[in-house]
């Protein structure tokens, strides 16, 4: 199994950026990758999330063009680099990843296709 840790989160006022890290216990290159946040009171929402090849990525339609996913195979680590910030924006953010990849790009967007978690990051926007 591999062990996800998200870092990076806090606090930034909004049209900020801020740059989302998820360090993995084994290569990046093995799993499908995802970002999911949580917002209180709110269902836990699909962000963006990158194949294993790191040729494809794809996005929620509230964060497209604003959100990029990117990975440091040496490093083992997937970014989530965040910019144009807006106070809806503001959540807890995990990291997931499964060992497959997905042939269908809807697939990356269910939360229960992936099997491993990352414990979150807070992110919060000001207006």
């Amino acid at each position: 199994q591999v062990q996800l840790v998200e870092s990076g989160g806090g606090l930034v006022q909004a049209g900020g950026s801020l740059r989302l890290s998820c360090a993995a216990s084994g290569r990046v290159s093995r799993y499908t990758m995802g970002w999911f946040r949580q917002a209180p009171g709110k269902e836990r929402e699909f962000v963006g999330g990158i194949n294993p090849s790191g040729t494809s990525t794809y996005y929620a339609d509230s964060v497209k063009g604003r959100f990029t996913i990117s990975r440091d195979d040496a490093k083992n680590t997937v970014f989530l680099q965040m910019n144009s910030l807006k106070p809806e924006d503001t959540a807890v953010y995990s990291c997931a990843a499964v060992a497959i990849a997905f042939y269908s790009p809807t697939t990356y967007a269910r939360a229960s296709a992936y099997n491993y978690w990352g414990q979150g990051t807070q992110v919060t926007v000001s207006s």
